[in-house]
């Protein structure tokens, strides 16, 4: 992915929940919606948002609610269940996104991804809800087109 990232070792660095808004905006026709927590929008398409609290993310051993959950937009099912199935990544989901294709982070586990890695799941929640010719035009810039 373009725009990588390294430390001073050449080692790509952790992500950080202030990536999730640095790449968010950075893409063509974002706005952030007002108020609230963040929520990033393509052409008044959700496709990254900051979730409140709800009674589906909770931890299982207090079972208080998760107050750092951000939700990802994902193409496809398949891509979904490529991402919360493996247990390398630090995605999940919930009975509430049952036949929404999306995954769920906590913020407080952005750091178990680089900020590559993190920058692929951005894009390509924007690239899964953008408009075809602005995603295309996007992709073309960067000569990543599929």
């Amino acid at each position: 992915m373009p725009g990588h990232e390294s430390d001073l070792d050449g080692m790509a660095r952790e992500a950080t929940v202030d990536d999730v808004h640095t790449l968010a905006r950075s893409l063509p026709g974002v706005e952030r919606v007002e108020g609230g927590k963040a929520v990033y929008q393509v052409r008044r398409k959700s496709f990254v948002f900051f979730r409140n609290p709800r009674p589906d993310a909770v931890d299982p051993e207090t079972g208080e609610r998760y107050d750092d959950v951000i939700v990802f937009w994902v193409a496809s099912e398949e891509d979904k269940r490529a991402l919360v199935d493996d247990p390398t990544t630090p995605f999940f989901t919930t009975s509430h996104f049952d036949g929404h294709t999306s995954v769920l982070l906590r913020g407080c586990r952005v750091g178990e991804l680089d900020r590559d890695e993190l920058a692929e799941v951005v894009y390509d929640a924007w690239l899964a809800r953008a408009p075809k010719r602005m995603a295309a035009a996007w992709l073309a810039e960067r000569d990543l087109t599929t």
